[in-house]
């Protein structure tokens, strides 16, 4: 789907209004979800912000291009113009909560310039605040739900009290991310070198680490300039790259080395991450004059 024909919704299905006279909107994640089969299509808001909360089940999120999965409670926040898409698995629970712009430059404004937690793409595991953040949710969807005195009033001040733990959150991320991600890209990439002949899985790795997936991701992103799937690959690449240069191993008896079960499934990651074949390759290597 090109950009130009990515959809501009109010709620998502929705493109023509704002389907409340509230400015924040407030569901269950099933309860959208299930009418369009689980999934819902990649998509923007103009005007809008949202955050989603998946509290228990599997959510893969497609944001921006980028596809990533919340195995854990997380809070996702998605500004204004942010192109995204989810599936969900039908046992998961959570929330979506949407802000209206108005509201959001009012909760901006009362926060400060510390932090702009609602106009930045951020993934926040709510690690031991699941239940916390579950019962802010849930309260903020009863309120809504509801016509009570004093309404407005309360759910605003449930909003906030959500934004303040994004934008502590972030504080935190900040302070912590120039040593601490250096030391997780560090072990990280000791990790990779110890084993990328057996394919580990990127969630084991993060497991390892004490980290989530998102959070790997990201500073593997940050220090490394990529994904860190990517820099596993890279790192079975410059094995494979030795191994044509330097060794008469035919394409079979590498691929079993580098721990690859199909040697058609090295040759494609070859192929595809290098630009042509391991044969090419070799053979590009042997038309080279001698350097002297």
């Amino acid at each position: 789907m090109t950009k130009t024909a990515i959809p501009v919704f109010k709620l998502y299905g929705e493109s023509l209004q704002w389907p409340t006279p509230d400015l924040l909107h407030c569901e269950t994640i099933s309860r959208r979800s299930r009418e369009y089969q689980w999934e819902i299509q990649p998509h923007r808001h103009a005007d809008l912000c949202q955050l989603l909360y998946v509290h228990k089940g599997q959510a893969q999120l497609e944001i921006e291009g980028r596809r990533t999965t919340f195995n854990e409670a997380t809070l996702q926040v998605l500004p204004p113009l942010c192109v995204h898409g989810f599936r969900f698995d039908e046992e998961v629970e959570g929330y979506v909560l949407t802000l209206a712009a108005p509201l959001v430059s009012h909760l901006q404004a009362q926060l400060g310039t510390t932090v702009d937690g609602l106009q930045v793409l951020g993934s926040y595991p709510a690690g031991k605040d699941s239940e916390y953040l579950n019962g802010l949710f849930a309260r903020l969807q009863d309120e809504y739900a509801d016509e009570l005195p004093a309404r407005d009033m309360l759910m605003h001040a449930l909003v906030s009290e959500v934004l303040v733990w994004i934008s502590r959150q972030a504080i935190q991320r900040r302070h912590l991310r120039a040593p601490r991600g250096r030391e997780y890209f560090r072990r990280f990439t000791q990790l990779v070198e110890q084993h990328y002949r057996e394919h580990p899985k990127i969630e084991d790795l993060a497991h390892k680490l004490g980290i989530s997936v998102s959070h790997l991701n990201g500073t593997c992103r940050e220090l490394g300039g990529q994904p860190a799937l990517q820099i596993m690959h890279d790192r079975q690449l410059l094995e494979a790259k030795r191994l044509l240069t330097y060794t008469s191993m035919t394409i079979n008896e590498m691929s079993e080395v580098l721990g690859f079960s199909d040697p058609t499934n090295f040759s494609r990651l070859f192929r595809r991450r290098v630009g042509f074949s391991p044969k090419a390759f070799r053979e590009h290597l042997k038309a080279e004059p001698p350097t002297t």
